[in-house]
């Protein structure tokens, strides 16, 4: 049993597992109408080589508090995990698989003013041990797990060609967008193309393509620094100049003892050279620099 948005890392292990011959694959997916047709495109393609059968199950991704609807999508990850793991319970499936690429899961700030909740946690190993732990303390028999934790977003879009995706099911027909455009130019346009996880998406599919023919509604690598779309890329330049420790990815948001930093470390570090290649190809090349020692200011 797995989660299925329909974005690169749930395909590409929807992909793997569907290859395996064995008992029904259940998907659990979120409902949102405007990007059904993709999802459904995605689980077609999977489906045409898939050696078992492929169960999907849409979820809502909202939820109501009183008479108001929760417009934001802040509880999506803990509504999807916790209906899966509601039916794995129900089935006595053991384990719950949410994919992500350890880029993403550990999601290291890419300036002072995205720690803690300002970037996404979700898939965060961190998370995932409390989730455990509150499952454990409840009595309960099953584990959510992320087995893509220890490979970069480059290496995720091998793991689909290797499973047999075609290059087009991966830049037409998945969905990576963290703002996917609600008004768009052409019904192609499901990424704006700006945020982090589109470029994080398109220096993926450049190192494992050599090429990305996703259509985003706006080329980031066209706007001058100064616009507020190019916002994200300008951080995550900055990001790729500084220098990356151990300690850059536990001060945030700690990791529990069964997780390695040393591991997990070199895997966004390999991410970071997927994205500096992504940079250099626009013309935009990565320079490293030592950040100074900074100095502590005492108030006599």
């Amino acid at each position: 049993m797995a989660l299925f948005s329909g974005g690169l890392d749930s395909t590409a292990w929807a992909a793997e597992r569907a290859k395996v011959a064995a008992g029904p694959l259940l998907l659990v997916s979120y409902f949102e109408p405007q990007w059904a047709s993709q999802q459904d495109q995605t689980l077609n393609a999977i489906e045409s080589s898939a050696c078992r059968d492929i169960e999907q199950l849409k979820a809502s991704q909202q939820v109501r508090l009183t008479r108001k609807l929760e417009k934001s999508a802040r509880t999506r990850g803990l509504l999807y995990l916790a209906t899966a793991i509601y039916l794995a319970a129900a089935h006595g499936v053991p384990q719950v698989v949410v994919p992500e690429n350890g880029q993403l899961a550990v999601n290291p700030p890419l300036t002072p003013a995205r720690v803690a909740a300002c970037s996404t946690k979700s898939v965060h190993p961190g998370t995932l041990h409390l989730l455990n732990s509150l499952i454990d303390a409840l009595g309960g028999g099953v584990t959510v797990v992320n087995p893509y934790l220890n490979l970069t977003k480059g290496e995720v879009c091998q793991q689909a060609l290797d499973a047999g995706l075609a290059p087009a099911t991966l830049t037409h027909a998945t969905i990576s967008c963290g703002h996917p455009p609600r008004n768009r130019p052409g019904a192609e346009h499901y990424h704006c193309g700006t945020c982090y996880p589109c470029l994080v998406r398109h220096s993926g599919l450049l190192a494992a393509l050599g090429t990305d023919s996703t259509p985003y509604k706006t080329d980031v690598w066209k706007l001058g620094d100064r616009e507020k779309a190019a916002v994200d890329r300008r951080a995550l330049h900055r990001w790729l100049c500084r220098p990356i420790s151990v300690r850059d990815l536990t001060t945030d948001t700690p990791l529990p003892d069964t997780v390695k930093p040393g591991p997990l470390l070199r895997v966004v570090e390999r991410g970071r050279t997927e994205l500096a290649q992504m940079f250099a190809r626009h013309g935009q090349p990565i320079t490293s620099t030592k950040t100074p020692p900074r100095r502590l200011a005492w108030a006599g």
